[in-house]
């Protein structure tokens, strides 16, 4: 990667929304970013700060001389330190209270005698974080939001306002929760998209309040972009190519695509800068040791995020249809995968897949989907693991949960082709059975040789001359530097 001279050292202050899945493609962002000769500031909360201490050591945050780590309040009260907070309260207290703990960093960071840091130049913020927009015009300096979710779960956030106006959402009444032929109705209004049902939404249009908070936020969060300098994806042109002309033909800032962060994040060789994690769980070791055993396209890696919550009864069914594949499985189970109770597996099923099985609480999951081993991933279809899995070329199964997930998952059902689909209300025979198809049957095969397709086709992106590099030189070029004056 070519790098900024020195001289005119510029410096970036990054803002993630303040779960797992939006830190983690910030923080390679922002690598990047010092990678190309950016001095870097990076933004946790102080309950997520004191989490990554808590996982990842008591010296992991010293950062480096020119990438270093501030807090600020989230404006919550303390609670439980290992699992993400309630989102709702979340959303609304970022948004009401962070501005003037930012606005309090930004005067610190660019009083000399109190910061050895050159004056900030510009902000990158997460797409939900844009109190942040303020900050900027206060300070005259670019606000490039970096939209975490997929260019087609972005396209579809923009179009929810539409579905107010047309009185698709709110919901008439709780009927039509459950209404299987109204969550079917297709939407074939949107530039870009084709195939596209009312369920296929963000989730937050799945509710019966005219005032419900999340709905709201989603929708202010999204109108609001028109001021920054600049919207940022973390995808690839080819990948998601008829969403991005549906965003081009929107009133929007300029659209940057500069994906898969993970391979550009790749090319960095500084191993200090690489060895800054961010994950908030500790991370439990032996899960590569384990995979090391098996035999190639082997193993199914079982994974469903950061945010998502199941039934007691769900995590039976999941257990009992691994166990009757009879096929290794690595299966990441948090501490709160299960809704208000501890995550219980039947004794029985430990002893049953005891010597071909391992569960663990966390693990690094793109080292993980990279290992020869793993033949198939059951997902929640996050965008994140949608593009780990595309560059370690695993096809999938997706059980959607949240937000963008829905339509992640039917795009990849559909549209890529790497993917399958299992029903909210998850039995252990569908899960026995497609997993069997995942790792064995002629769909699987057909599903693998398509995400190899698209494995190629990011890596084509992502190294030097390709659509994603030369995006994020213009991205440097033609934004962030205009605040370097």
């Amino acid at each position: 990667m070519s790098s900024i001279s020195e001289a005119i050292k510029p410096h970036v202050v990054c803002v993630p929304y303040p779960l797992q899945g939006h830190i983690n493609p910030m923080l390679k962002l922002a690598k990047i970013l010092h990678h190309k000769g950016f001095h870097v500031t990076f933004v946790n909360t102080h309950y997520n700060h004191r989490r990554l201490i808590k996982s990842q050591g008591p010296d992991s945050l010293d950062g480096l001389s020119d990438f270093r780590f501030e807090t600020i309040s989230d404006g919550l009260p303390p609670s439980d330190p290992d699992v993400s907070q309630d989102i709702p309260a979340l959303c609304d207290s970022t948004s009401k209270t962070c501005l003037i703990p930012l606005r309090n960093l930004l005067y610190k960071l660019n009083d000399a005698s109190s910061s050895n840091a050159p004056p900030v130049t510009c902000i990158i913020s997460d797409g939900s974080m844009t109190f942040t927009l303020e900050a900027a015009e206060e300070f005259g300096i670019p606000n490039v939001l970096f939209w975490t979710p997929s260019a087609c779960g972005s396209l579809a956030y923009l179009h929810c306002r539409h579905l107010v106006e047309r009185g698709l959402t709110p919901l008439k009444d709780a009927s039509y929760l459950t209404n299987i032929g109204y969550l079917e109705t297709a939407i074939d209004w949107i530039p870009g998209m084709k195939n596209i049902r009312l369920k296929d939404f963000p989730n937050f249009i799945r509710t019966t309040d005219e005032n419900d908070a999340m709905l709201h936020f989603s929708l202010r969060e999204a109108e609001r972009a028109s001021r920054a300098s600049a919207v940022i994806f973390n995808t690839f042109d080819p990948f998601e190519h008829d969403a991005l002309g549906g965003l081009l033909s929107l009133q929007l800032p300029r659209i940057y695509t500069v994906g898969p962060l993970p391979l550009l994040a790749d090319q960095i060789k500084d191993q200090r800068l690489k060895s800054i994690a961010s994950n908030l769980w500790k991370e439990e070791p032996g899960c590569v040791d384990w995979l090391n055993s098996k035999q190639p396209n082997s193993v199914v890696y079982v994974n469903f995020g950061s945010i998502t919550v199941m039934t007691p009864q769900q995590l039976i069914e999941f257990a009992w249809g691994l166990a009757d594949t009879k096929k290794p499985f690595l299966w990441i189970i948090r501490p709160n995968l299960v809704a208000g109770d501890l995550a219980v597996l039947p004794t029985e099923f430990l002893t049953k897949t005891k010597d071909r099985g391992m569960l663990a609480s966390w693990c690094p999951q793109e080292e993980i989907l990279k290992h020869p081993s793993i033949g198939g991933f059951l997902t929640h279809s996050g965008w994140n693991s949608t593009l780990e899995s595309v560059c370690g070329g695993v096809p999938i199964i997706s059980w959607p949960f949240f937000a963008d997930q829905q339509i992640n998952c039917l795009y990849s059902c559909t549209e890529w082709g790497i993917g399958m689909e299992i029903d909210n209300d998850v039995k252990r025979d569908d899960v026995e059975k497609l997993v069997r198809e995942l790792m064995e049957g002629d769909k699987g095969k057909e599903m693998k040789r398509k995400v190899m397709e698209w494995k190629m086709k990011a890596e084509e992106a992502a190294k030097p001359g390709g659509s994603s590099y030369q995006n994020l030189d213009k991205l440097i070029a033609d934004v962030l530097l205009a605040g370097n004056v």
